[in-house]
């Protein structure tokens, strides 16, 4: 079963991100929204998590990395979606998982 896991929160401020990666499957994609999209630069410890993560796409909500001023800075392999793109996302997965 293909799971949609959205992760709102900062990985610096907290551990949703790693406890999401650690549980995610095979399938499965990980979309970063709100302060999660912070997960999704460069120069850090989490994109190479997200670099070595095997069998799991990563999306970022673009509105949410423009409210950031992190346009620019989107680490290798992560997908940028608008509004339309998270409904879509939703659509082609079994369940969406929100880690808060």
């Amino acid at each position: 079963m293909a799971l949609l896991h959205t992760v709102n929160k900062s990985p610096f401020e907290s551990n949703t991100f790693d406890t999401c990666l650690g549980l995610a499957k095979d399938g499965s994609t990980i979309l970063l929204i709100e302060d999660g999209v912070y997960a999704a630069t460069t120069g850090h410890s989490v994109a190479e998590k997200i670099k070595n993560a095997s069998g799991i796409s990563f999306a970022v909500l673009g509105p949410d990395l423009q409210a950031r001023g992190l346009e620019g800075k989107l680490a290798d392999g992560i997908k940028v979606v608008d509004y339309e793109g998270f409904v879509t996302l939703v659509t082609e997965h079994d369940a969406v998982q929100s880690w808060l």
